[in-house]
């Protein structure tokens, strides 16, 4: 709906100008058109910049909203002392536009993670067979990228190391492209230490012993190749396992198609991560590679179940959480 993916598409929501009326509504919960019903549903910070009559900015009543707003969290920009179109003279001037672009740089830049390091993989990884011939899985790497950039919206340094997905890179992270689960385990250990790991990318549990250096050509005689296969690193368990330098929260992923949640909790404690991501990715959910997501959350006191929702609605969603444990 209109006002759903509007109050969940930005990093931050801002109101210019915020009238007095529109101040009453936010505070009191009042939703009876676009704008409000918008602020109510958003689940991202807000930033306001007041403008209205000074006598209205002097009201009690806009002052005991201002108050609830600033206290349920929400910024402000203002206002400022000036001509008023009404011709009165006093506070109750919006904000000029320099200011209020300050206001939202520094809300960006300066989220509840803000000063953290973030690490997150993404994307599926491409196990050579030949130099024409890969194994790999269907993922896209769009929700590893939504989280990214969740993270980076809360003000979160992001070291992104990708395979090669087909969903567009964030912006504002640092990119590290890899094509095998081995260049993305060098790459992981290369960007430790930091504060939270979240592994979104789906590695291929095995690649081929011996990958040929030419490609492998059919026999005349009809015999097919054999390939021998061997595991590939645990990424997750790795880090989840660290005696030194372990993040202080390290996420992972758990793609089933049959009993979810028993495998996921299972998988969490073989791993040893602090939360599980699971989901089932049968084909005919239409997840892996699609814009919706399912997803459970596992963590040490049980598990939450998610609604179905946009992929990126799950990153907020998870990072809002990220950040409830490390943040500032």
């Amino acid at each position: 709906m209109g006002h759903i993916q509007l109050s969940r598409a930005a990093d931050l929501v801002v109101v210019a100008p915020a009238t007095a009326d529109l101040m009453a509504k936010i505070s009191h919960g009042l939703a009876g058109d676009l704008a409000s019903t918008l602020l109510m549903a958003t689940d991202k910070r807000m930033l306001i910049a007041p403008a209205m009559n000074v006598r209205m900015w002097d009201c009690a009543a806009t002052q005991r909203n201002l108050e609830t707003l600033t206290g349920d969290g929400v910024l402000v920009v203002g206002p400022t002392n000036g001509p008023m179109a009404c011709g009165e003279y006093g506070p109750g001037r919006m904000a000029e536009v320099p200011e209020i672009l300050a206001a939202v740089e520094d809300a960006l830049l300066n989220g509840p993670l803000r000063g953290k390091h973030i690490l997150v993989t993404s994307g599926p990884t491409h196990e050579p067979i030949d130099p024409v011939r890969y194994i790999a899985n269907r993922s896209s790497g769009a929700q590893g990228s939504a989280i990214a950039k969740a993270l980076v919206g809360l003000g979160a340094r992001v070291t992104f190391v990708s395979g090669p997905a087909s969903a567009p890179m964030p912006e504002g992270v640092d990119l590290v492209r890899v094509e095998t689960a081995a260049e993305m385990q060098a790459a992981v250990e290369r960007s430790l230490p930091v504060n939270a790991a979240v592994f979104a990318a789906a590695v291929a549990d095995w690649r081929v012993e011996d990958a040929s250096n030419n490609k492998l050509k059919k026999s005349k005689r009809g015999d097919l190749p054999v390939l021998g296969l061997i595991e590939n690193p645990d990424i997750l368990a790795t880090v989840s396992k660290m005696k030194d330098g372990r993040p202080d929260l390290v996420v992972g992923f758990a793609a089933e198609t049959d009993n979810v949640i028993d495998h996921a909790i299972a998988k969490r404690l073989r791993k040893g991560c602090d939360w599980i991501v699971a989901n089932d990715v049968s084909p005919e959910t239409g997840i892996m590679g699609g814009l919706e997501n399912d997803v459970t959350l596992i963590h040490k006191d049980g598990f939450e179940d998610w609604p179905r929702m946009c992929k990126q609605a799950v990153a907020d969603r998870l990072v809002a959480k990220i950040a409830e444990v490390i943040g500032d």
